[in-house]
């Protein structure tokens, strides 16, 4: 298949490589050139605008930063509807708002194009392993044409419904990685405290009833001071504000979430520490 790929950060990286592995021809753009140097040695061809890497492709994919830099790749003068044509399918796996993924959806339908929003979850570690969890929402058909091809990124794949539902899946999906980022947070500062051998600390909670995904892959990170990011804080704080925007709409209250919210607003807006990974959240605490 011929895809186009908008997005070669540290999820899209791994995204782009495990398609080429698997014998797609990909075009690729991102705003910084020099991060899709590697994928070109892969044998992906650049594109100097989204435009031009949506030309000639079966599908396009975008995997950006925030909402309103999807609204740019899509909307802009060179952006993705200024080249897509109909019968195209275009799927945007940013974690961004609903709303913007069924303005998207509306669009595309208007001129005949196929478009999906496919929000994943599994961080850097799930991207480079093609163990990815995907959560779709669009064009039914447009899904079962591309079921294959997810399946080549993930380990699940789930269609929930029309344009938005795969963003609101995700903000489940968020609202519950809040809860576990700030319990291996204050699991550690009340083992460090107690003097716990926090790696054998580590080993016996994960064969338990606290086993946990962020757990297991941060907080070895944590533990060799590496707080390179599998996911940027930036963009968890990004998320969460999208969440408890949609879940005020719904007028539902989510404490816990409100709360991790604002920790991650110390880090990421006062801290300066955005570009950190979602495990220096322990950084309010603890600097070494």
């Amino acid at each position: 298949m011929k895809i186009g790929f908008i997005g070669t950060g540290v999820m899209g990286h791994g995204i782009i490589t495990n398609l080429i592995k698997a014998g797609h021809q990909l075009t690729v753009y991102n705003r910084t050139k020099s991060k899709a140097d590697s994928l070109v040695k892969l044998g992906a061809r650049w594109a100097d605008t989204p435009a031009l890497a949506t030309k000639n492709n079966d599908v396009v994919f975008s995997m950006v930063g925030f909402p309103a830099d999807v609204e740019e790749v899509y909307f802009g003068d060179d952006g993705i509807f200024a080249a897509a044509t109909a019968g195209q399918m275009i799927v945007d796996m940013t974690t961004s708002t609903p709303s913007l993924a069924i303005k998207i959806g509306g669009a595309a339908d208007k001129h005949g194009i196929l478009a999906l929003d496919a929000p994943v979850s599994g961080g850097d570690v799930g991207a480079k392993n093609a163990t990815l969890t995907v959560m779709v929402g669009g064009n039914q058909s447009a899904f079962n044409q591309l079921t294959p091809v997810f399946n080549q990124l993930g380990q699940r794949v789930q269609y929930f419904g029309s344009y938005g539902a795969g963003q609101h899946t995700k903000m489940a999906n968020q609202i519950m990685i809040a809860g576990t980022m700030t319990g291996l947070t204050e699991m550690l500062l009340y083992a460090q405290k107690t003097n716990l051998d926090l790696p054998a600390v580590l080993a016996t909670l994960n064969s338990g009833g606290a086993a946990n995904w962020s757990m297991a892959n941060y907080v070895p990170r944590i533990l060799k001071n590496d707080y390179t990011p599998g996911f940027f804080a930036k963009h968890f704080l990004k998320d969460l504000r999208i969440a408890l925007d949609e879940a005020d709409k719904m007028g539902l209250d989510l404490p816990a979430t409100r709360q991790a919210k604002e920790l991650y607003e110390k880090l990421v807006d006062e801290r300066g520490l955005g570009d950190d990974g979602t495990q220096a959240l322990v950084k309010l605490w603890w600097e070494n």
